[in-house]
């Protein structure tokens, strides 16, 4: 019975090709397109770090690729399914296919199985590639494209509170007493949360309490004067390297699981895991998004060609697959601020423009 939701063997296979090969040469395009624009903006700053060159550039653009593919994975479904339901009733094969007594979700079947096959390969490909691409790049860029250690625990631009103090970090390497902070800010705040002192460091190491500043400049607030210091400082005296590694939790840079566990951990520090949980679930509902799209835009494949409302259907449904993404990253900041429930901001646009796309193709065309 499950198979009689399928057209033949042959039209599947013909539908499901074309449609992947649209898939291929639209991402391509756009991943290629914003690759140059993002190289033009970045490629002066990799340049500036000392004996980088053009392999330093070359480098970035792999690390980068991944995320552009990530990212714009379901665009480039929603564009290859216009485009593919355009030109086939542009040629008259829906008419033929209708014709021949398909349903409209006859004809999307081929489609939405193509769909659901590369969300399950996006998802394998976020795990296993993005994380790992992602968290490269941040602690590269966090470094001003400076060489990195190479280790895997590396994050930058981690912030810190010290009871009413703040430390700012450039990059954290290392994990427990061995941690080390490079390119530390630590700003000393009075009991209104004024400013009172700014204290800059090139890299900061445990004491057992507190962090040694090496290099410190001290800048005071009151008198608007800066002072380099002799020796190293010590800063943060409240502040462990357990407290620097729950913070140094980046959910775009870790893996499912291993998310889990940071956010359990920070769940028994008595920490917000709001952001994290939302960001949890969308590792799971973001890359389904991809099987939402033959069912927005198939609009544009249905109706007469030659009725004059072929560029209407299209505008249609491409509008119905950008709203999507518009409420999606709504939800998710509202989910990351608190206002949804994590569960709901992952899942209730996709719950929402299903049943919307449903409801236009059963009301269009069934």
């Amino acid at each position: 019975m499950l198979l009689d939701f399928f057209p033949s063997g042959t039209l599947t296979w013909y539908l499901a090709k074309t449609f992947v090969l649209r898939i291929l040469a639209v991402l391509a395009m756009l991943v290629l397109v914003l690759l140059m624009l993002d190289l033009l903006g970045t490629s002066g700053n990799i340049l500036e770090a000392p004996g980088n060159g053009q392999s330093e550039v070359l480098r970035y653009a792999g690390l980068r690729i991944p995320q552009l593919v990530s990212q714009f994975l379901p665009y480039s479904v929603l564009l290859a399914t216009i485009i593919t339901l355009t030109t086939l009733s542009q040629n008259s094969e829906v008419v033929s296919m209708k014709a021949a007594g398909l349903s409209a979700h006859q004809i999307l079947a081929p489609l939405l199985l193509t769909a659901a096959i590369v969300s399950g390969l996006s998802l394998v490909f976020n795990e296993r590639v993005v994380t790992r691409a992602t968290a490269t790049l941040k602690a590269w860029e966090g470094n001003d494209f400076a060489p990195v250690p190479d280790d895997p625990d590396a994050r930058s631009n981690v912030y810190l509170n010290d009871g009413s103090d703040i430390l700012l970090a450039r990059l954290v390497t290392g994990s427990g007493a061995d941690t080390v902070l490079t390119g530390v800010t630590y700003y000393v705040r009075d009991a209104e949360a004024m400013i009172v002192r700014e204290v800059r460091g090139s890299r900061a190491t445990f004491a057992d309490p507190g962090w040694r500043l090496e290099e410190p400049s001290v800048f005071d607030v009151a008198t608007a004067t800066a002072r380099p210091q002799s020796g190293p400082l010590t800063v943060a005296p409240a502040l462990t390297p357990e407290q620097v590694a729950l913070r140094n939790v980046d959910p775009d840079a870790e893996p499912l699981l291993e998310l889990s566990r940071s956010i359990e951990a920070l769940k028994d520090a008595g920490r917000r895991t709001a952001e994290l949980e939302a960001k949890w679930w969308h590792k799971l509902s973001g890359p389904l998004a991809a099987v939402l799209m033959p069912l927005l835009g198939a609009v544009a494949g249905f109706g007469l060609a030659r009725s004059g409302h072929l560029f209407a259907r299209a505008v249609l449904g491409m509008m119905l697959g950008f709203a999507f993404f518009v409420v999606d990253n709504a939800a998710l900041a509202l989910g990351s601020f608190g206002g949804y429930p994590p569960l709901l901001a992952a899942w209730a646009p996709f719950l929402l423009f299903l049943l919307v796309g449903e409801t236009v193709l059963v009301r269009t065309e069934e």
